[in-house]
């Protein structure tokens, strides 16, 4: 305690007590309702290619027809870079712009919907390899749909905007819990200066 001019004891004000959960919000549900979508379409085009890599090993083991075996490993390729899109990896984003807008993203969709749709008459007898076609297909026709309405509608502005938002907030809260410590710090280091 220190002694004021008059001589009287002044207690020390109280510290300052920043609690990183009590700062800590309820995570934005657009922004997680945005992340399982990903997540669904990132296992739907992975599922694209399972059925295009399964389709081009038989075409190049029939040796008939290697020219859809040659349109299958680019349906792989691509259908790769739709899963690569969906993580938002910066590098990726950065190079080639038009997947960060989700219109743009959406058609890649289609595209390697309809490429995992379109498999020669030969391989109707297979069931199993149909069913998982119509599935992946559907599935990724859907995703892609959905991101080109929703990317007309504006909503992965918006949704980027509350990303943004979000990263400023906890980079905040991060600078805060930072500086709560480091007073800790200087409190403990002048007490022990004190005694």
């Amino acid at each position: 305690m220190a002694r004021n001019g008059d001589g009287v004891e002044e207690q020390p004000p109280p510290p300052i007590t920043v609690s990183g959960s009590s700062l800590l919000r309820r995570p934005d549900p657009l922004l997680v309702v945005c992340r399982c979508f990903r997540v669904l379409t990132s296992l739907t085009a992975i599922l694209c290619i399972a059925v295009n890599v399964f389709s081009a090993v038989r075409s190049f083991k029939a040796g008939s027809d290697i020219f859809d075996g040659i349109f299958r490993c680019y349906a792989v390729l691509i259908a790769f870079f739709v899963v690569v899109a969906e993580t938002e990896w910066e590098f990726v984003i950065k190079f080639w712009k038009v997947l960060d807008y989700w219109v743009g993203r959406g058609m890649l969709q289609i595209f390697v919907a309809v490429m995992t749709m379109a498999f020669p008459s030969y391989y109707e007898e297979e069931t199993v390899l149909i069913l998982l076609r119509n599935i992946a297909s559907y599935m990724l026709l859907g995703c892609g749909l959905v991101y080109i309405i929703l990317g007309i509608l504006c909503i992965g502005c918006l949704k980027r905007a509350r990303q943004q938002k979000q990263i400023t907030r906890d980079q905040a809260i991060k600078d805060l819990e930072e500086m709560e410590q480091r007073r800790e710090e200087l409190e403990q280091l002048l007490m022990a200066e004190r005694a």
